[in-house]
């Protein structure tokens, strides 16, 4: 097992550099410091000397890959390429445009994002799989019908209707919880029950949907035939043997909501202004804060694979054999 997991991380190192280099490229060749400094200045203020001062105050100015200026190791160190990308490996994600430590403020707003993040990932996890098992068990009747055609109405409507359409009927005329905003202690909960709410209610149909056709083509298997044979309820066959084995492709699915248990909805964080990660990178975005939307973008890459690497793990326990493979 141990053998197992190193593997799976040794295989993840080079895909972890490859996405580091591909951000170098488009953020420093193809997208130049200057051409950063042109759109930070503007048309009007853009001038030699203003360029230059902006890449001097962000540390810019220097050599991409090789400094020749420099002696020895600082050659190499003294570069675009060391301080900006290489950097990240240990988590030095340096500081924004407006002087704040990147790191930090990874930190303390990667809570409120987790805080709304994991309930959605558990209550809707949970929830879907349910409905979909039910469907499953009522399949090819009216229930199976009307549930397929609710999935289907979710899905062709927009997360901003759900977003938009909650606020104004739940918090601006019934008043029940906050429109917006982001407290601490006790007071978490009545700013996170709603986006946590519109959360699983958003992606339920997508998701029911899928789960159902993962338990019908379960059902279409040679084991099942043999569980009814053996008198087992259908129930029975549902829960304890079409549920296991649809496990593997259950855990596919999910991994892909692992980087936004940290990264945060950029959507809804955005609309209930909370402080999380989702609405630091739609800000830095917005002002064009290159040095956030990097470190954004290799954070991400960190917890997809770190997903990954888990998701693995995790197939080996529903099935044992996948070790060895």
């Amino acid at each position: 097992m141990l053998n197992y997991i190193i593997r799976r991380i040794f295989y993840a190192i080079p895909i972890l550099i490859g996405v580091n280099l591909v951000t170098f490229t488009l953020f420093f060749i193809v997208n130049t410091p200057d051409d950063m400094a042109r759109m930070q200045l503007g048309v009007k203020y853009v001038t030699p000397e203003a360029i230059t001062k902006w890449k001097q105050e962000r540390g810019y100015d220097k050599p991409l890959f090789f400094n020749n200026q420099e002696i020895r190791l600082a050659q190499f160190t003294q570069t675009i390429f060391f301080e900006k990308s290489v950097a990240m490996f240990v988590f030095e994600f340096g500081r924004a445009d407006d002087g704040r430590d990147i790191g930090q403020e990874i930190k303390s707003r990667m809570v409120p994002s987790i805080a709304i993040a994991l309930p959605v990932f558990l209550l809707g996890l949970i929830a879907y799989i349910i409905f979909a098992l039910f469907m499953v068990f009522f399949r090819a009747t009216y229930i199976d019908f009307c549930g397929v055609v609710l999935c289907v109405a979710l899905m062709s409507i927009s997360g901003l209707f759900y977003i938009i359409g909650a606020q104004f009927l739940i918090s601006k005329l019934w008043h029940l919880v906050p429109i917006s905003g982001y407290g601490s202690g006790a007071d978490i909960g009545k700013f996170l029950i709603l986006p946590v709410i519109i959360g699983v209610i958003s992606n339920a149909g997508a998701n029911t949907r899928w789960y159902r056709t993962i338990f019908l083509e379960e059902m279409g298997k040679e084991y099942v035939p043999t569980a009814r044979a053996k008198g087992l309820p259908e129930s029975v066959v549902l829960f304890r043997h079409v549920l296991k084995n649809a496990m593997i492709p259950i855990l596919t699915g999910a991994v892909v909501i692992v980087p936004l248990l940290f990264l945060g909805s950029l959507i809804t964080e955005s609309f209930f202004g909370i402080p999380g990660l989702g609405s630091y990178t739609i800000d830095a975005i917005n002002s064009q804060d290159f040095a956030v939307v990097r470190a954004m973008v290799f954070l991400g890459s960190i917890l997809y694979i770190i997903g990954l690497i888990l998701t693995d793990i995790s197939y080996t326990l529903v099935d044992p054999r996948i070790r060895f493979a």
